[in-house]
Parts: C-alpha cells; structure tokens; sequence
C-alpha cells in the first residue's frame, strides 16, 4: 500500500484489516445496487483512503487485482463522473482522485438525466397515445421523473445548508 494510505493508527494490521472489510461490504452493498463489481471495490478503496486518492499500483496491491481490472475499474468510474484522474508531480504515474464533493456532483449529472428521461417519456406517451394503457404507464414515469428534479434541486439545498453546520452529534 502506498504511504498516503497508510494508518496513522497504533494497530497496525488489525486496522487494515478492518479497513479491508468495511471496502469489501460497501463495494457489496454498491455491487447488490447494480454498480460494477470491480468499479464499487475501487470505489470503495478510494473512499476509504486517508487522501481520497491512489495510484494503479496502490489499488492494485490492497484490493488483490490486477492492474487490468484497476484499469477497466478506473475507466468506468471516469466515465460516469465518480473519479477523476491526475499525474503525480514531477512523475508519470497516475492517481485516481475522488471529486470534492463526489455525491453532489453525481446528483447534479442524474439531474440533467432525468432531464432528458422525462423529455423522452413525455414525447412517448404523446407517440404511444395518452389513452392507451402504454402511454399512460409511459406519461406517468415522465411525471416521476419530474417529480424527481424539482425535489432534487430541494435536496441539494438543504444539503449544503446542514454540511455548513458541521457534522452531526448523535
């Protein structure tokens, strides 16, 4: 593992081992909600690492993969904006950062997706006839859909008001 990732704590391997099950189960848990397995072990390690950050290499070695899997990983976290990539100063080695603000950037995009949905569905229920069975099944996933977006814009507003508080005290 890389020294960026390496635990400041006083256990050890006891902590990287539990740090290692915990990236196993949430990568489960995103695998069960239909992520990549791979993209949700990587995922997960980034997520886990002191620098939301780490190179092929440094994937490759705690997850056991190689880096042909860190790669196909990698290139479809990219793709859907989970990841992004940065040179290393004064190297060529890669490193795979998480975004900033990763869950609000990825809200934002599904957004603009239920955008186009909705616009779809709505022309298909028009295509299908309002009166069928179809185009009402159909007008009526376009109502979610909107629905959606105008409850998402809500969501991320009191989103950032409640991080600005700081963090919860339960």
């Amino acid at each position: 593992m890389g020294e960026s990732d390496m635990t400041t704590s006083t256990g050890g391997g006891e902590d990287e081992a539990a740090k290692s099950r915990f990236v196993e189960r949430f990568a489960a848990e995103m695998t069960a909600a239909g992520m990549q397995r791979m993209a949700s072990r990587v995922f997960a390690a980034l997520l886990a690492s002191e620098t939301a950050s780490m190179t092929s290499a440094e994937l490759a070695e705690q997850l056991r993969i190689s880096p042909a899997a860190v790669s196909g990983a990698i290139g479809y976290l990219t793709q859907v904006g989970m990841v992004s990539r940065e040179r290393d100063p004064g190297t060529r080695r890669d490193r795979y950062v998480l975004h900033n603000e990763l869950w609000y950037e990825t809200f934002t995009r599904r957004d603009q997706v239920l955008i186009r949905w909705e616009k779809v569905l709505t022309e298909g229920a028009e295509t299908l006839g309002r009166d069928s069975a179809a185009g009402r099944r159909t007008a009526e996933t376009a109502e979610f859909f909107a629905f959606l977006h105008d409850e998402i814009g809500g969501i991320m507003d009191r989103w950032r008001a409640r991080r600005a508080e700081g963090p919860r005290e339960d």
